[in-house]
């Protein structure tokens, strides 16, 4: 018994015959899109400018044109053929296309949806932080409160450097001057900001 070369297994398929573009999974939504290209196309001014100069280009050729040279006598019934063969096609053209906008549409507003909802949370959470700033600021003590209490503080301070006077030696306590000069550095430390 003689075996064919390239007959393959038994066990697995042959490999198909088709070409390499039939055998090419077609993408789902290239119809789709020619369609939008098609029904855009159709919606503008350029189309229409040019399917009337076809039509009037096609009455003038069928009017002024030999019998024996016209394709679509009088009643023009080729042209009405193709004027609604044309229209019988754009209808579901543009339809498709608006179905398509519509699922769009649909998606934009579900991600509009759920990113106003992640920006409401977060504006929540910003208020919220906000809020627990505002009461940590009123508990800490303010500038004017600083001031104040080192005032007082260094009012005491002075005072008791004024009690004690002089020095253990019974000499005169050094660096803290006459008592012009203390009278002075109270009034500087009060005019401190």
């Amino acid at each position: 018994m003689k075996i064919r070369r390239g007959a393959g297994r038994l066990d697995q398929p042959r490999p198909s015959r088709r070409s390499a573009l039939a055998r090419r999974p077609a993408e789902a939504d290239a119809f789709g899109r020619v369609a939008e290209r098609i029904a855009r196309f159709i919606g503008t001014a350029r189309f229409l400018v040019l399917q009337s100069v076809v039509v009037v280009i096609w009455i003038c050729y069928n009017i002024v044109m030999p019998l024996d040279l016209r394709f679509d006598n009088y009643p023009f019934i080729f042209l009405t053929l193709a004027l609604s063969l044309q229209a019988a096609y754009a209808a579901p053209l543009i339809l498709l296309a608006q179905n398509r906008q519509d699922d769009r549409d649909r998606a934009n507003l579900a991600q509009d949806r759920e990113q106003t909802g992640r920006q409401l949370d977060d504006t929540e959470y910003l208020a919220r932080e906000i809020a627990a700033v505002r009461v940590k600021i009123g508990e800490l003590a303010t500038r004017d409160y600083l001031r104040s209490e080192l005032r007082t503080e260094l009012r005491a301070l002075l005072a008791e450097s004024v009690a004690v006077g002089e020095d253990t030696d019974g000499g005169q306590r050094r660096g803290a001057g006459t008592q012009a000069r203390r009278a002075e550095r109270r009034n500087a430390a009060d005019r401190r900001p």
